[in-house]
C-alpha cells in the first residue's frame, strides 16, 4: 500500500486526535514513502496549504518543497504554513516510528528497544498493528514485551473486563514504567472491580521492586567501596611501613587518572580507531608507574628527611598536594577532562526491571578485587612482602 495524498493531508492537518487516528491507520499498511513522511513530520520539515502538503528538503544547499507521494519538486506558495505538532502528536509520531522499526528491522536489539518505546506510550488504536507484529515475531523476549504493550493499550478500553485482564497481565511485569501506567489508570478509574485489580497489580510490582532497590543499594555500596578500598590500601601501607601521614595520597591517584587520560589521547590521535578499546588496558600499567614515579620523587626529595616527625610530614605532604593540584590545573586546565568508556565497558547487565548493573562498575569491582588479591600475595608470599611485614612490625 502506497501513501496517498489524502492520507498525507489527514496526517498533517486537522485536530490532533484525528491526525493521530489517520497516522495509526497509515502505519498499519505503511510503505517507504509513509516512513519518510513520518520522519519529515518529526523533523518539522512539512508545510501545508488548504489543498496541498509539502515536504521540505535540503538539496544542493537549497531548501525546496516536494510532494510526499511522488517526490516531485513543487513550488511552495508564500501562504504555506508550517505543520505544528503538539505533545500528543509527537508521541504518536515516535510510536509510529517504533512500530515501523518493529515491522522492518532485522536487528533484535533494535526491535526490543522499539517495543520498550511503545510500552511507554500505549494506545488502544495501535492494538491491530501490535497484533500484526506479534503474529510474525519469533524472538521470545520481544514477543513478551509486545504482549505487555497490548495489555497496556487495553488499560484505557471501554470494556471493564478488558481493563481487568490488562491489569492482571501487567502485574507480571516487574517494571517501574508499568507501575506508572497502572497508577495513571488508577487515577481515572471509577469501576470498583477494575480498581481492585489495579491495586493488586501495583502491590505485586511493588513487592518485586523492593528487592530491586535493595540490590541497587548493595551494588552501589560495593562499587563505591571498591574505589575507597584502593585508596585506603595505599594509605594503610604507607602509614604502616613508613609512619608517614601522606596528605598528597589523593593527588598521587589523580596523577594516575591523568595518565589514563593521556593514554586515551595517544590512542585517539596516533592509533587506528579499532584499537581504541584497548587504551584502558595499556593505561593500567602506565598510571601505576606514573603515580609510583611521583611518589618515589616525593619520598627521595622530601619525606626521607622528615622520618620520625609526623607533624612535619603531614604539613609537607599537604603543601605538595596543593602544588600538584596547581600543576595539573596549569597543564590540563581547571575544568574536568573526560575519560571515555571503551565499547566493551559500555552498557550493562539487566537483572530485574529496575536493576541494571553497568559494565564499567562491574569492571571496577573486579579490578579492585584483583588488586587486593595481588597485594595479599605480594605481602604474604614474597621476599619483598617479608621485608614489608618485618619493617611494619618493628622499624
Amino acid at each position: 500500500h502506497a501513501l496517498t495524498a489524502d492520507e498525507a493531508k489527514a496526517i498533517a492537518t486537522g485536530e490532533a486526535e484525528d491526525r493521530v487516528a489517520a497516522l495509526n491507520k497509515a502505519v498499519a499498511t505503511a510503505d517507504d514513502k509513509t516512513t519518510a513522511f513520518i520522519q519529515a513530520l518529526t523533523d518539522d520539515a512539512v508545510k501545508v496549504t488548504e489543498d496541498k502538503v509539502f515536504v521540505m528538503k535540503d538539496r544542493n544547499g537549497e531548501v525546496r518543497g516536494y510532494d510526499p507521494v511522488t517526490d516531485a519538486e513543487l513550488k511552495v506558495p508564500d501562504t504555506a504554513e508550517d505543520v505544528v505538532n503538539n505533545n500528543l502528536m509527537r508521541g504518536a509520531l515516535d510510536a509510529a516510528k517504533s512500530m515501523l522499526t518493529l515491522m522492518s528491522s532485522k536487528d533484535e536489539a533494535v526491535r526490543l528497544e522499539a517495543a520498550n518505546a511503545l510500552l511507554k506510550d500505549p494506545d488502544e488504536s495501535r492494538i491491530p498493528m501490535v497484533e500484526k507484529v506479534l503474529a510474525g515475531e519469533t524472538n521470545t523476549a520481544i514477543k513478551a514485551k509486545l504482549e505487555l504493550v497490548r495489555a497496556a493499550s487495553l488499560l484505557n478500553s471501554a470494556d471493564a473486563a478488558k481493563r481487568i485482564a490488562a491489569a492482571t497481565a501487567l502485574s507480571e511485569s516487574k517494571n517501574p514504567d508499568t507501575k506508572l501506567l497502572l497508577n495513571e489508570r488508577l487515577t481515572d478509574e471509577t469501576d470498583p472491580a477494575v480498581k481492585a485489580a489495579l491495586h493488586k497489580a501495583i502491590t505485586s510490582i511493588d513487592g518485586a521492586l523492593v528487592w530491586g532497590d535493595r540490590i541497587n543499594a548493595v551494588f552501589s555500596g560495593i562499587s563505591l567501596g571498591s574505589v575507597l578500598l584502593l585508596a585506603a590500601l595505599g594509605l594503610a601501607i604507607t602509614y604502616g611501613l613508613m609512619g608517614v601521614i601522606n596528605m598528597a595520597h589523593g593527588e598521587l591517584m589523580m596523577i594516575g587518572a591523568y595518565a589514563t587520560y593521556m593514554m586515551q589521547g595517544l590512542f585517539q590521535r596516533y592509533l587506528p580507531e579499532s584499537w581504541f578499546g584497548g587504551y584502558l588496558v595499556a593505561a593500567i600499567p602506565v598510571s601505576f608507574l606514573a603515580s609510583a614515579l611521583v611518589g618515589a620523587i616525593l619520598e627521595r626529595g622530601v619525606i626521607r628527611f622528615l622520618y620520625g616527625r609526623p607533624l612535619e610530614t603531614l604539613l609537607a605532604t599537604w603543601g605538595i598536594s596543593l602544588m600538584l593540584q596547581q600543576l595539573v590545573r596549569t597543564l590540563f586546565g581547571a575544568q574536568n577532562v573526560g575519560v571515555e568508556n571503551p565499547s566493551w565497558m559500555s552498557g550493562g547487565f539487566t537483572m530485574l526491571g529496575n536493576v541494571a548493573l553497568p559494565w564499567n562498575r562491574i569492571c571496577i569491582i573486579i579490578f579492585a578485587v584483583l588488586v587486593l588479591l595481588a597485594m595479599g600475595w605480594l605481602i604474604g608470599k614474597t621476599r619483598l612482602g617479608l621485608f614489608v611485614r618485618g619493617v611494619t612490625q618493628n622499624r
